[in-house]
């Protein structure tokens, strides 16, 4: 497979797109001893990854980035043409944000793939691992053809295959050092050859690489996590059932999760789904569906049932205190959507923290990485104090109020909690802690899905 490999049994690939899934799989892909460079029209980012700086956080990345800058095999460059030219796999890893109408925007992703054939001088192999809808390797095929026309290079050829992500943030390495499965959407065999050459590395013990169609990997991806919201939005739906029929969600959880067929994973009750991926993903399944004149009933659930599920908090915040919230202070532990990210995209923290802002109330918060996050979003405002610990957070507040379960929070010393709240009032809105244990520390403690 001549232009595809470093002088030795190493591939060179470029990513475009240093967000998220494009910097960790760049560095991912690095560490195994291919060649990356990775391109990002962010100058500044550019600049500040050189110098070893992570925009995000995510455990173990900033190590895994620098080592591999160290030996070389992972560049950085705002230099399009430069990343165009370095290899004959081109990876698109770029945002697709929402529309107005919940649609994917891919204007990143075919701006790339505009850039990719203006500087195209040899054969290449497209790949998408944006979350992007099904089609979109069409379109991008069409975009490539339109512009070698214009450059009249119709000589040059190029195939274009859908490859998913399936990361989870704040377990991402992990996720992608060991993939259960590797989704090659190409009906085309020699792309299909170099992509598992590419991935070989992590397909060593069993055979996790799953070859299909691109329109059929493009679902894919959004079937996984509508499923996985779909787990999520109902069991916050049985837990509203258990509360008014005085059942223990946290009993049922266990009762069905040892159902091998269903499981423990995705049915944990909460205050809600958020981050970059399930809001977003469902979202654009909806939008598909509208577009095709599918009415996905389910789905279309879904997202009505978790946007309902991140005003529970506040519903039981102004029930206990009968609507007087202006004046008084909660402290809120954990800001994130989930713990070990520093992610507020559509975390329930931010439905929670406005929701109280509008009745007048004043948030004391804490979070162990999503307070640098939390200022950038609200900047600094008289109702927003960001604390310096989970301790100083509570200070004077009529109670605390848990929306993401870091471990820092799983054994806190109640005593000292109990004397900083001016009422011991907890509402804790992952189930972190037992009910009994609750009552007898002398707390009036609020859960989801759990008599208070």
């Amino acid at each position: 497979m001549p232009g595809f490999f470093d002088g030795t049994n190493c591939m060179r690939v470029t990513v475009f797109g240093v967000g998220y899934v494009g910097l960790i799989q760049g560095a991912v892909l690095a560490d195994v001893g291919h060649h990356v460079m990775c391109v990002d029209v962010d100058a500044a980012k550019v600049q500040s990854l050189q110098q070893g700086r992570i925009p995000i956080y995510e455990p173990g990345l900033e190590a895994l980035v620098r080592q591999n800058q160290t030996t070389g095999r992972l560049e950085f460059t705002a230099d399009a043409a430069a990343g165009v030219q370095h290899a004959s796999i081109q990876i698109i890893a770029v945002g697709t944000p929402p529309a107005e109408d919940g649609a994917a925007d891919l204007q990143h992703v075919m701006a790339v793939a505009e850039t990719i054939g203006q500087h195209m001088d040899s054969a290449k192999i497209v790949v998408t691992k944006s979350t992007v809808p099904v089609g979109t390797a069409d379109g991008i095929a069409a975009r490539l053809t339109d512009v070698l026309e214009r450059r009249n290079r119709t000589d040059l050829t190029f195939d274009v295959a859908s490859n998913p992500e399936f990361l989870k943030e704040g377990s991402a390495l992990a996720d992608c050092m060991r993939p259960d499965r590797i989704i090659l959407g190409t009906g085309n065999r020699k792309t299909e050859e170099v992509l598992r050459e590419l991935y070989a590395p992590f397909n060593r013990n069993h055979d996790i690489v799953i070859v299909m169609d691109a329109r059929s990997a493009e679902l894919t991806k959004y079937a996984a996590n509508g499923m996985l919201a779909t787990k999520i939005s109902f069991m916050n739906e049985m837990a509203g059932l258990a509360e008014l029929l005085g059942a223990d969600i946290e009993m049922v959880r266990h009762g069905i999760g040892s159902d091998p067929r269903i499981g423990y994973q995705f049915i944990y009750p909460g205050a809600g789904y958020g981050g970059s991926c399930f809001p977003k993903d469902v979202r654009a399944l909806i939008r598909s569906a509208d577009e095709v004149g599918f009415d996905a009933e389910i789905i279309k659930a879904v997202e009505s049932r978790n946007r309902r599920q991140k005003t529970t908090l506040f519903a039981k915040i102004q029930k206990h205190f009968a609507g007087q919230l202006h004046g008084r202070t909660l402290a809120v532990w954990g800001l994130s959507f989930k713990p070990n990210t520093d992610d507020m995209r559509e975390a329930p923290s931010r439905v929670l923290m406005e929701a109280l802002w509008a009745a007048g109330a004043r948030v004391q918060a804490f979070d162990p990485q999503a307070m640098p996050e939390a200022r950038r979003i609200y900047g600094e405002r008289p109702e927003l104090m960001l604390c310096e610990s989970k301790e100083a957070a509570l200070a004077g507040a009529d109670a605390l109020v848990i929306v993401t379960e870091w471990s820092a929070f799983r054994a806190p010393d109640f005593d000292v909690v109990r004397q900083a709240l001016k009422q011991p009032v907890i509402f804790d809105g992952r189930n972190m802690y037992e009910p009994a244990r609750m009552r007898a520390s002398g707390f009036t403690y609020y859960s989801v899905g759990r008599r208070a």
